[in-house]
This record gives C-alpha cells, structure tokens and sequence, in this order.
C-alpha cells in the first residue's frame, strides 16, 4: 500500500473521518509507509531486560530503584536516537517530543511504563514503552511527517498506582507523596531520585483537551488473546478497581476451654465472608472479578480463638454501577454472617478507580488497521489498570494488546512472542498515522 492509496482509505473508515486539508499538500507524502523495525525493537527490550534482571528470569525494576533510574538513563538513549527532544518533568514522566506540521495542535501521546513489580517479568510496560519509542524512530527514518506534535511518554512508576500519569490527569496529595514505596523511598523522594520536583506538580497537570488522543499498545497479561488464537486485542475499556479494608471483630478467648456453641470466631466469619464473596462474584453473567487478596488475623496464635481478622476485598468490572451492585450485596452476605457467628463487620474503602471506557473511533481504526495488515481482532476489556485509564481523562484514549503466552504476567516467566510484539507495534503506529489525519 502506497501512502496515496492510505490516505484515500481514510476518508471511508467509519464515514467519518475526514482528512485534514493542509495534508494533501505535503509533497513528502510519496513512497512506501514507515513500519517498525521488528529484530531492532526486540533488541532493545533484551537490551532493558539486563537493567534489574533476576536470577529468575525477569526483572526486579521497581520504581525509583538504582535499576530504575539507569534504565531510564538507557532509554534517554534511545529517545535521542528516535530524533525526540527528550525532558522530564516535575513527576519524573520521560517526554520525548516530536514537533508536528502544526505545531499549535495538542499533541499525540503514545507510551507506557518501564518499572516492574518485585520479581517481576520482561515485557509488562516495556513492550509499550520500547514500541512507542520504536514508532517515533520509524517515522524519523522515513520522514513520515505528522500532522500533530507527538509526545512519547515514559510515565513514571505506573506499578505503584500510576503516579506519573495520575500526576498529569489529576493531582497527587501530600498522603500520597508520604507514602512508602518497594524501593523503600517515599514517592517524594523517588521523584526527586529520577529528576523530578514534587514541589512542582502543579506544572505537570493538563486538562482535557490538551492531548489530541493517547495510544498505548501493551501485553495482555491474561490468556484470551492466545486461547482464541487473536492476533489483536481492541480494548473496549479498563476496568474500575474498588478496594476496602475489611475487619471483623469476634472475641479472642482461650481455644481449649471454650466450647465451640460459645466462640465469637472471626476467622470463622471471614472464612464464610471469603466464600460469600466468590458467590456473588460468580452469581451473574458478566466479566465482573472479585477477590480477597489478603487476611491477617488477631492475636494470631495456635491456642487462641481469633478475635479480629483483617482483610483485603477489591473488586472489578467495566460498569461502575456493577461494581456498586456487587458490594451492596457482599456487605448484606455480611450482616448475615455476622449474626450466625456473633461478630461485626466493618467496611473501609481505601482506593476506588472509575472505570475508563476507550474511544470508539479510535477502536475503530485499531480493528481497521489489524484487518489492513491481516491480523485477527478481538474486542476486550482490560482487567488490570493502566497509564491510559488516567490518559483518558485528557482526551480520546485506546489500548491495544497482543498474546501473553499462557497469560502468565507479573512474574519472570511473562512472555510475549516477538512476531505478536511487531505486529502489535505496526499497528501501533498505523493507528496513530491514521489518529494523525482525522478531524
């Protein structure tokens, strides 16, 4: 396909999209369209791969680690190689920066992540991060001109609950800033270790409108991609995440004198909630996922009867409203168990993302440009969260993902298969070719 016949393609795609007028003036238009360069994106992700490496297999690259920052050092490099100006601002987000024809636009935004859980693997946020970098490459050797400046962005400890790009849709508080963080400094302090300036924050934040749109391609860490043998994922959106802090309060007593029709056992309790909890979960169709994904409990000894448990709930899916359904039902599961087991409950919410649903034209031009290229697609929600779920409250966001082999991801044996991964990256780029060019 020469870019002639690329552009007239656009002007059908949805019957909606329309070219920008000052484009068709661009003599540089001519020639084939740029591609990624597969063997050399792959090479840079082995490359990321020494900076934290584990005797596992994967990395432990936490956010505001000395592996950390050196490999930011690394990508620093090859942001430069990609012809971007490179800066980093106030909340330690990588800006590498392209200019467009019309340099007044807002910009074109693509990218991820390069931090990693504890023990984690090799291509969660990198596989992005390196493609994102890889398109900005493949545009500067072809001398692709975009309408539109754009923006590669390296966002900043995305696994310790997207600070970076929390920082740019949004504000970080004081709590946050204090709060500890894997690499044992506090998000304050690891933003100054990576060269940024939390007294500053106020400069990093945009509004909505200040992006033309965010693009981010990223693995899909779970295994229906391959078990459907789809080349594509088309995110449809990524998932609300509430989370409470749970505690039960019985009464601890000894365990050998006190009969078993007279305890106020609240492990008992939190054994019941924990099965009332996959019930209600399970209890509706839907893509809905509940867990509880930690308990500890009170006084905690052999011979003692447990008088408080604490425990972690969370809950996901698309529709915030389900979410809100569940819970309501998981708190009535629980008023019953506690008049069973004579123990109360408590509820505390600590952290509630709202869902964030991706553009559907832009899922359009995704689903479009994998037929293109002949790659099969499958619409999908995300059931893990992202720096787009933040992006998407500055302007039209999509996702794409590609295979996760055995959907096996936050641990050293995360893998993605090289083929999947430039795919995944031409279609990256073409997307946002095709973002560049619509009104």
């Amino acid at each position: 396909m020469n870019r002639r016949d690329f552009n007239s393609g656009l002007m059908a795609v949805g019957g909606s999209f329309l070219l920008r007028p000052s484009l068709l003036s661009a003599g540089a238009l001519q020639g084939p369209l740029p591609r990624v360069n597969g063997k050399r994106l792959v090479y840079h992700l082995n490359a990321l791969a020494e900076y934290g490496k584990n005797p596992q297999g994967g990395v432990s690259r936490v956010a505001y680690s000395d592996a950390d920052r050196a490999a930011r050092e690394y990508v620093i490099g090859l942001m430069g190689a990609a012809k971007l100006t490179v800066s980093i601002d106030a909340a330690a987000n990588l800006i590498g920066r392209r200019p467009g024809i019309e340099p007044k636009l807002p910009p074109l935004v693509i990218g991820s992540h390069i931090d990693s859980v504890p023990e984690g693997g090799n291509y969660d946020g990198d596989v992005g991060s390196m493609a994102a970098i890889e398109t900005a490459q493949a545009l500067s050797e072809s001398n692709y001109p975009l309408i539109h400046p754009l923006e590669v962005i390296i966002f900043s400890n995305e696994e310790g609950g997207t600070i970076g790009s929390h920082a740019l849709a949004g504000e970080l508080t004081e709590k946050q800033l204090s709060q500890r963080t894997n690499s044992g400094k506090t998000i304050a302090e690891g933003i100054r270790f990576l060269g940024g300036n939390p007294e500053h924050l106020g400069a990093v934040r945009r509004k909505r409108g200040d992006i033309a749109a965010y693009l981010e391609l990223h693995i899909e860490q779970g295994g229906l991609l391959e078990a459907q043998h789809a080349n594509i994922g088309v995110v449809e959106g990524i998932v609300g995440i509430s989370q409470w802090d749970v505690t039960i309060e019985g009464f601890a007593n000894h365990a050998g004198t006190t009969p078993m029709n007279q305890r106020k056992d609240a492990l008992l309790a939190a054994a019941k909630f924990i099965e009332s909890v996959n019930q209600v979960v399970t209890g509706s169709q839907g893509r809905q996922v509940g867990t509880v994904g930690k308990i500890q409990a009170f006084p905690g000894a052999y011979n003692v009867i447990p008088g408080k448990v604490v425990l972690g709930l969370e809950l996901r899916d698309l529709e915030a409203s389900k979410i809100q359904t569940m819970f309501e039902r998981i708190r009535t599961e629980s008023e019953r168990i506690a008049a069973s087991t004579g123990t109360r409950f408590d509820f505390a919410q600590v952290n509630s993302i709202v869902p964030a649903l991706t553009d559907k034209r832009i899922r359009q031009l995704i689903e479009d440009t994998a037929k293109e290229w002949g790659l099969s697609t499958k619409s999908m929600p995300s059931g893990a969260g992202h720096d787009a779920q933040e992006m998407a409250r500055l302007g039209p966001a999509g996702m794409i993902f590609i295979p996760s082999v055995g959907g096996i991801s936050h641990s050293p044996k995360e893998y993605s298969r090289s083929e999947d991964i430039e795919n995944g990256a031409n279609i990256l780029l073409h997307t946002l070719m095709k973002q560049d060019r619509v009104q």
